[in-house]
């Protein structure tokens, strides 16, 4: 019984939101990784993004709350997705038309383009803390839980309770279905096959006769889609405040990076490895240990390795010892 309590209390803690947090941050990975295999550059503006695309979706939702609409248990978030996908889509392909086209016209060098997008995400983390505000904005409403601490310990008797959020649940169900839309469409569709030739050598892409414009042009609207998922995803399980979008950026690298940049499965790879880190190494392990190991054996302290404070440590150690020992990644991605 008491290893039962143990196995709940990790699920709880560790297991439930580093699979929902790595979901999240592979998907954020995934938009990186597209940008760097197909245009060639590391983009820093990506965790803006996300805020971006997040923010209007948020717009969005309070709109539909404010007409009555919505959609039961779900969060009204999904109804408002598609209008904040379509706005994050509309300010990617006018920066790309507006900054980046410039640069790739002028043949620059992908370190031109880094230092580029760094100028769009500060400009988009002002556009998002100009139109919203800086602070935490909650927008997730409908039912709170899939199953409850108290509806668990009713139906187990066990003396701990299990809780799986209802954005936990979407997290990972909409997770699942983007990545495998995505596959699809890279692995069997016409526009993807060419993105993938374009991505693999661009002179004989050219020569093949594919449109390059049109490749960045799905590329970026690909990415924003991505982003916007990713983000509304992490914002209705936490909250959405512009700057924690901004912090995000490192674990989001560290994903593409560790799983192999220009590597999408790696990506995936990427997200969970840092998600799992981050939560395991800031978990306080007294509880688990408490039920586990004999009572001469348990903790006397917290044990937890390092504060919640952190936890974007965890990602930066990561992402230094891969590029020490492994720069392509686990899945053998481009060269950084």
């Amino acid at each position: 019984m008491d290893l039962l309590n143990a196995f709940v209390t990790l699920s709880n803690f560790v297991l439930i939101p580093a699979i929902a947090y790595g979901s999240q941050l592979a998907l954020g990975a995934l938009g990186v990784t597209l940008i760097y295999g197909i245009l060639r550059f590391s983009n820093f503006a990506h965790g803006d993004t996300m805020a971006f695309g997040t923010m209007m979706t948020v717009l969005f939702t309070w709109l539909f709350q404010a007409w009555g609409v919505s959609l039961g248990p779900l969060p009204t978030a999904l109804l408002a997705l598609p209008f904040g996908i379509l706005g994050c889509m509309a300010l990617l392909l006018f920066t790309d038309r507006v900054v980046y086209k410039f640069y790739r016209a002028q043949k620059a060098k992908p370190v031109i383009l880094v230092i580029v997008s760094l100028g769009v995400m500060f400009i988009m983390n002002g556009l998002v803390r100009f139109i919203i505000g800086p602070d935490d904005q909650r927008f997730a409403d409908g039912e709170r839980f899939i199953v409850s601490v108290g509806t668990f310990k009713e139906m187990t008797g066990l003396e701990e309770g299990l809780a799986i959020k209802t954005t936990q649940g979407i997290t990972l169900i909409t997770a699942m279905i983007v990545v495998a839309a995505l596959f699809w469409f890279l692995n069997r569709t016409r526009t993807g096959k060419s993105m993938r030739a374009y991505s693999d050598n661009e002179d004989l892409a050219l020569l093949s006769g594919i449109n390059p414009e049109r490749v960045v042009m799905i590329t970026w609207l690909i990415v924003a889609a991505l982003a916007t998922v990713a983000g509304v995803l992490y914002g209705l399980d936490k909250s959405f405040k512009p700057f924690t979008y901004f912090q995000l950026l490192l674990p989001i690298f560290a994903s593409a990076i560790v799983g192999g940049l220009g590597s999408p499965l790696g990506a995936i790879a990427g997200g969970f490895t840092i998600a799992f880190s981050e939560v395991m190494v800031t978990y306080a392990w007294k509880k688990v240990a408490g039920y586990a190991l004999p009572e001469s054996m348990a903790p006397d302290g917290l044990a937890q390795l390092l504060s919640t404070d952190y936890k974007f440590a965890v990602s930066f150690v990561i992402l230094l010892i891969v590029l020490l020992f492994r720069p392509t990644g686990l899945f053998a991605g481009k060269s950084v």
